[in-house]
């Protein structure tokens, strides 16, 4: 695994940090964290799909061990995941998003004709306004704990992923935290992304790439109703239930969501002459 840390002109000098696994040489797929969240969720997941593809996980703006800087506003992110594609050289690739991170990758496949598969976890659609306004509430609140341990054993999964084993949501607190220069400690994510409105949407009419849309069958964040509307507004689009599991289904049932990833990647990724 290599860890880079980079910046461009257009990112007015704000430093991101990604993860590369894989073979340099094999087919690029990008995973995009949700909102509040860091590349370390996709630590079940990546390094499956790097047996197969060039798999890199970033940290959007705010979030993990990017920059965390002054100014916020209204479609960083987007930026962010357009600086990281320049940086990699390569405009052929995937994109694996998660909740935030789905709505990101759907907007950039629609303005981007060469990417060649999306896969869409978990992307709010359907919701009613009050769990959506729940969810952006509770991510607006952080408060800084005194130790380190403190603040591990208060890190919780939001919303909330009962069937997540113990020991992930320890790892996850390991890696999702930081010191203030007060020696006090906080989650690496700032609040104030999540008072922003979201980013114009482009259409998913325009997404014309293969598109999986996975949803756990107990969330309340993509309805039933909401997926099937999302995938039959994709020109390309399918969509995979998964049993038992909540908005956060990649870390409860990590195995079947690989699986589903792997399968949808693997039938659609570009052939060499």
């Amino acid at each position: 695994m290599e860890t880079i840390r980079f910046t461009r002109p257009e990112l007015e000098g704000v430093h991101l940090h990604a993860q590369l696994r894989g073979d340099p040489h094999s087919p690029l797929v990008i995973l995009l964290h949700g909102g509040g969240a860091n590349l370390h969720w996709w630590d079940e997941i990546a390094p499956s799909l790097a047996e197969r593809f060039r798999v890199a996980c970033l940290d959007f703006r705010g979030h993990g061990d990017s920059d965390h800087p002054d100014a916020v506003f209204v479609g960083a992110f987007h930026r962010d995941l357009e600086a990281l594609v320049t940086e990699l050289g390569c405009e052929d690739l995937a994109l694996v998003g998660h909740s935030m991170g789905g709505q990101i990758a759907l907007d950039y496949a629609a303005r981007h004709p060469r990417v060649w598969a999306v896969t869409a976890v978990e992307v709010s659609f359907g919701a009613a306004a009050r769990e959506r306004r729940r969810t952006r509430l509770a991510l607006t609140l952080r408060r800084p704990y005194s130790s380190r341990e403190e603040a591990i054993a208060r890190y919780r999964l939001m919303p909330s992923t009962p069937d997540a084993p113990e020991g992930l949501r320890r790892a996850l607190a390991e890696h999702s935290i930081r010191e203030l220069p007060d020696g006090r400690f906080v989650y690496k994510f700032d609040p104030r992304w999540f008072g922003l409105p979201p980013a114009p949407h482009a259409r998913l009419e325009d997404v014309r790439c293969p598109t999986l849309v996975i949803r756990g069958s107990e969330s309340t964040l993509l309805t039933r109703e909401g997926a099937a509307s999302l995938a039959s507004k994709l020109p390309a689009g399918r969509l995979l239930e998964i049993s038992g599991a909540g908005h956060n289904v990649h870390l409860e049932r990590p195995t079947e969501v690989i699986v589903a990833a792997t399968e949808h990647l693997s039938c659609h990724v570009p052939r060499s002459d």
